[in-house]
């Protein structure tokens, strides 16, 4: 299909214009991803609301700060999902505002979880992320992710990723990379302010 010019439309493929007189397949592997890379890179720019789905259940039991949280813990409280590793200079960026949100919105019925989802081997550590998260002053719940188990079931695709839950357990917010803190802040506000 990549190798020879064809024309016309393939049946079952859907296409996207890149520019006038261009269009890509979407269907190859390869296309989606860069797709979806420029479509996250976009979107990831201002914080977006999000499709009102369900989310998926945590899955892990290497909590730092915290016992596992199970579905029912949550239920009516708005959860702030990060996806986060030691050692990503953007996720350092990210940690101050998703400290003072945990601080300033805890006892509203705010959870901030952690997601630690690791790019590199010494990241794996369960140590090595304690000793940052103390050193840091990180005292939200912290779920190891080693497996990316969770990553793939938010079908989450960089660090640092912010998903605001509502109370029904509803994903209402996505945030990929930095910025866009007023907005991811004022998401906080509405969700906290709805009933539950």
């Amino acid at each position: 299909m990549f190798g020879g010019r064809r024309r016309g439309r393939q049946p079952g493929w859907s296409y996207v214009i890149l520019s006038e007189g261009m269009k890509t397949p979407v269907a190859h592997p390869w296309n989606r991803m860069l797709v979806g890379g420029i479509a996250a890179a976009l979107l990831g720019l201002v914080g977006v609301a999000a499709a009102d789905l369900p989310a998926p259940e945590l899955t892990g039991q290497t909590w730092i700060n915290s016992a596992p949280l199970p579905p029912e813990a949550l239920r009516g409280r708005v959860v702030l999902v990060e996806f986060w590793t030691f050692g990503c200079y953007n996720c350092r960026n990210v940690e101050p505002y998703v400290k003072r949100w945990h601080e300033a919105y805890a006892a509203q019925g705010l959870t901030v979880i952690g997601i630690h989802s690791p790019e590199f081997d010494h990241e794996r550590d369960r140590s090595a992320v304690e000793a940052y998260a103390r050193t840091h002053e990180l005292s939200y719940p912290i779920l190891l992710d080693n497996d990316f188990v969770n990553w793939r079931r938010f079908n989450n695709r960089a660090w640092p990723a912010l998903y605001l839950i509502d109370k029904r357990g509803r994903i209402r917010y996505q945030k990929i990379g930095e910025g866009a803190y007023d907005r991811t802040e004022a998401t906080i506000r509405q969700l906290l302010d709805e009933p539950s």
